[in-house]
């Protein structure tokens, strides 16, 4: 294995270390487009997002998927429905939107939706619970699926309300 010297002659990384540590650093497949940069198509989207959010910026998310301005009109007028005003509270989307995020490794999902649920009044106990039950309802729902569990006759439709 040869190492490479770093900047301190008291520190070396082999060859795999680095790629190790490149393949860490997360990049969007094309880059992410930048208001300043943007299409008038796109630039109406971002202007949507900002004003129903009420913030002064856009987001790594929105920036990559407008290299697709229809996918970003498509993918932003879905999430405004949904994460807009509904039966369920606004921190309850946030909350389930973690739980998803978690159960599906996206690692920029959980974090932005942890922000945003902390911002609609997540407290940390409210988050040590949620992360308990995610953990738990993963370890259930793989036992469920490894030993075939068929479900019991009083789960199935209809329900009683």
């Amino acid at each position: 294995m040869t190492a490479l010297a770093a900047p301190s002659d008291s520190c070396y990384f082999d060859a795999c270390t680095i790629r190790i540590v490149l393949w860490r650093i997360p990049m969007s497949t094309f880059g992410l487009i930048e208001y300043k940069d943007a299409s008038p198509e796109v630039r109406a989207v971002y202007d949507d997002i900002m004003a129903t959010r009420k913030i002064d910026w856009i987001n790594n998310f929105w920036k990559a998927i407008a290299h697709d301005p229809a996918l970003l009109k498509r993918t932003w007028e879905s999430l405004k429905q949904i994460m807009g005003p509904g039966a369920l509270d606004p921190l309850t989307k946030e909350l389930i939107y973690i739980a998803v995020s978690v159960t599906n490794n996206c690692n920029y999902c959980i974090a932005s939706h942890t922000a945003s649920a902390f911002a609609k009044g997540m407290t940390d106990a409210m988050f040590k619970e949620l992360q308990a039950v995610i953990g738990m309802a993963n370890e259930t729902n793989k036992l469920v699926t490894g030993y075939q569990v068929e479900v019991d006759q009083r789960f199935q439709p209809p329900l009683s309300r």
